[in-house]
């Protein structure tokens, strides 16, 4: 396979983060960029630019001299932060996808990709748990839930556009619920699995067993692990396909399901308790159809196998938290508990 020189933004989030680590190992130069570096490890990138790519001046510097642009900049979190935060969300994101892609196409990159969301699936098609999975023609007509959504089906046309009037070679993916070890866990932009993985981890070595669940955990999704979503990400840049593709499992669960499986992994029994908090949509799973058709691959990580990954490197976060907190006491144990 030929070398290419590489940019990946949002280098310092969790999916760029392991993005640049895979590329790495596949010995391709690789650029990152971001706001910070990664919080939990080291990043392996060959020049790493801590910079905002709100910023024209930012997009030209790092789109220059490379082939292609893995577009994962973004402002973004778990639910509970994007239900929370519509104005600074569109407008953080559309900046970055606006002057990213922009500078892409006047540093003559060759190829670009955007990472998308299952956020972008309407509303309308989501309201039963047992939801019939998305197929990618099912996003229009649009009702993305939140601004979220919106941004990113309008930079989704962005990419079709700019391949289509200026003959940029973009690739759209649409992630559904990625998850795994060296990501967010704690302060209200964690997904689901990260959440859930911390309370039972504080649950287990508290000896308080309580784990609350927003709604009544009869709420849907299906979660793909993250080398997995890396694996796709690399197979759709090196394809010829040009539409928006789905990356996720198709296995479906409920969060209170979510719950008992983390449990078992940790070996403990839990007690649920159901509080109010943003739910989301009822239901999402992935339709992975043209997955399979257009990259003859799909994920191939269970969900208890990637829980079990994730589970034992947020409980080695949550034991150190507690062991140099633990003064503190219950404040910390609530802290940990409570953030979503």
């Amino acid at each position: 396979m030929a070398k290419s020189r590489i940019l990946v933004t949002g280098a310092g989030g969790f999916i760029g983060h392991h993005l640049v680590s895979h590329l790495k190992s596949h010995g391709h130069w690789v650029r990152g960029v971001d706001l910070q570096a990664p919080e939990f490890a080291r990043s392996q990138a060959d020049e790493y630019v801590v910079g905002d790519m709100r910023s024209v001046e930012t997009c030209m510097e790092t789109t220059a001299g490379v082939d292609e642009v893995y577009a994962l900049a973004a402002d973004m979190g778990g639910m509970g932060y994007i239900s929370a935060h519509n104005a600074e969300i569109l407008h953080s994101n559309s900046l970055i996808n606006l002057n990213t892609i922009e500078a892409a196409r006047r540093n003559r990159v060759k190829r670009y990709l955007y990472t998308s969301s299952a956020c972008v699936y309407p509303e309308y098609l989501q309201t039963d748990a047992e939801v019939a999975p998305l197929r990618e023609e099912d996003a229009f007509p649009a009702q993305p839930q939140d601004g979220y959504g919106w941004e990113k089906l309008v930079a989704e046309l962005l990419c079709r556009y700019y391949r289509e009037d200026h003959g940029l070679a973009t690739r759209v993916v649409r992630f559904h619920n990625i998850f795994g070890p060296l990501g967010t866990w704690e302060g209200g932009r964690e997904k689901a699995p990260a959440a859930m993985c911390r309370k039972i981890a504080v649950a287990k070595h508290t000896g308080d067993h309580r784990v609350e669940i927003w709604g009544d955990g009869r709420q849907t999704r299906s979660f793909c692990y993250i080398d997995d979503c890396v694996a796709g990400l690399v197979r759709l840049m090196g394809s010829d396909y040009t539409e928006p593709l789905n990356i996720g499992q198709d296995r479906l669960i409920s969060i209170a399901d979510l719950a008992d499986l983390v449990a078992e992994i940790a070996g403990i029994e839990i007690q649920k308790v159901f509080v109010d908090g943003p739910q989301g949509v009822r239901g999402r799973n992935s339709d992975n159809t043209r997955l399979r058709e257009v990259l003859d691959w799909e994920p191939e990580i269970s969900l208890e196998a990637g829980l079990e990954r994730t589970y034992r490197w947020i409980e080695q976060q949550v034991q150190a938290r507690l062991a140099s907190e633990a003064g503190r006491g219950e404040v910390v144990r609530d802290a940990l508990i409570r953030a979503d």
